[in-house]
């Protein structure tokens, strides 16, 4: 099943696939950036999509392209698109998964740790990346055992995606975490439902981190992703977490 989120980009490489065949992209004109033709074995060259966003697969005639973590694929002519993973045969290799994941590493490591709420042991084995969202009930499930979490050596690392999206209630709470003196003590309160005295400031990194998150393909909370890039879904108990964590780390 095509995911709901790819379907307008989806239809926008479709429409810049027939420009730029018709000649109309502004980025073809040039003898290095020539119009599709009907050649299959050259990438691509689509309006709105960089040149190091579309690459070659192992499958002749067939290009990766890219936005942001999404991954779809297109024939070199710019004729079809068209979703799904690529996985070798020979070693049951997700290329798509790999390249998913590298995505979603270089997307995170574009936030500084100071714009993250970072609830951490004192010798962490492992650390993920958790987008949440102060109202999400499995969110606040999560919170409640963030001891747990730690004690087993987990550093978590917490950015916001408020779902409901700007100007809204989760919106704003999360801002006004932001703007606590103490953000961990706020976060904490928050997520139990209680009021914040904070009130909302500038320069808050709510609405990169939203961006982030439409960007990696996220449409829930907690999305937890490990430091090698996989994407371990929504909640986990601490238990359940660290398992899936050793086998990331043993899968490297």
């Amino acid at each position: 099943m095509i995911r709901s989120h790819c379907l307008p980009w989806l239809a926008a490489l479709a429409v810049f696939a027939l420009l730029a065949q018709r000649g109309y992209a502004a980025d073809t004109a040039s003898p290095s950036h020539p119009p599709i033709s009907g050649a299959a074995t050259s990438p691509p060259k689509i309006p709105g999509v960089k040149t190091e966003d579309v690459l070659a697969t192992p499958v002749p005639g067939v290009f990766e392209v890219r936005r942001g973590a999404d991954i779809v694929y297109m024939t070199g002519d710019g004729q079809y698109v068209f979703t799904g993973d690529l996985v070798r045969i020979a070693d049951q290799d997700n290329l798509t998964e790999a390249h998913r994941r590298e995505l979603r590493m270089k997307l995170i490591e574009a936030v500084p740790e100071n714009q993250m709420v970072i609830f951490s042991p004192p010798q962490p084995k492992y650390t993920v990346t958790v987008f949440t969202d102060v109202d999400c009930a499995y969110c606040r499930e999560l919170h409640r055992q963030i001891a747990d979490y730690n004690r087993l050596g987990v550093r978590v690392r917490y950015v916001f995606f408020p779902r409901t999206g700007p100007n809204t209630e989760s919106w704003f709470k999360a801002e006004q975490v932001w703007c606590s003196a103490d953000r961990k003590a706020a976060l904490t309160r928050a997520k139990l439902g209680q009021p914040l005295e904070a009130k909302r400031c500038n320069n808050t990194p709510v609405a990169q981190e939203y961006a982030l998150a439409k960007a990696i393909g996220l449409d829930g909370t907690p999305g937890i992703i490990a430091a090698n890039g996989a994407l371990l879904g929504g909640y986990l108990p601490p238990s359940a977490l660290i398992e899936e964590l050793a086998e990331q780390t043993s899968a490297q």
